[in-house]
C-alpha cells in the first residue's frame, strides 16, 4: 500500500467515526427533548460540547490532509491522542445519558 493509500483508508476511516458521532449526537438532542425541562439542559451542553469536538476531530482531518509525506507520521501520531481524548468523551456521554 503506497503512502497516499494509507493516507486515504486512515482519513477515511475517521470520517466515517465523525458520521458515527454526529449521529449520537442528533440521538441525544432527540433523547433530550422527551426528558423533564430540568434535565434538558444537561442534554444540550452535552451536545454542545460534543459538536465541539466534532469541530476538533475534523481540524485534525484537515491538518492530515494538508501534510506532506515527510510530516504525515508526525501528524498523524499527533492527531490519534487528540482522537483518542475525542473518543473518551463520546464514551464518556453515552454511558452518562444512554440510561
Amino acid at each position: 500500500m503506497s503512502l497516499k493509500e494509507a493516507k486515504d483508508a486512515y482519513i477515511g476511516k475517521l470520517k466515517v467515526q465523525l458520521d458515527e458521532w454526529s449521529a449520537d449526537i442528533d440521538a441525544l438532542e432527540a433523547k433530550g427533548k422527551q426528558v423533564d425541562t430540568d434535565l434538558r439542559g444537561k442534554y444540550q451542553d452535552k451536545a454542545d460540547e460534543l459538536r465541539y469536538q466534532i469541530v476538533l476531530a475534523q481540524g485534525r482531518i484537515v491538518d492530515l490532509q494538508a501534510a506532506a509525506d515527510d510530516a504525515w507520521e508526525d501528524i498523524r501520531n499527533g492527531s490519534e491522542s487528540i482522537w483518542a481524548t475525542v473518543k473518551q468523551t463520546f464514551a464518556d456521554a453515552k454511558a452518562k445519558f444512554d440510561r
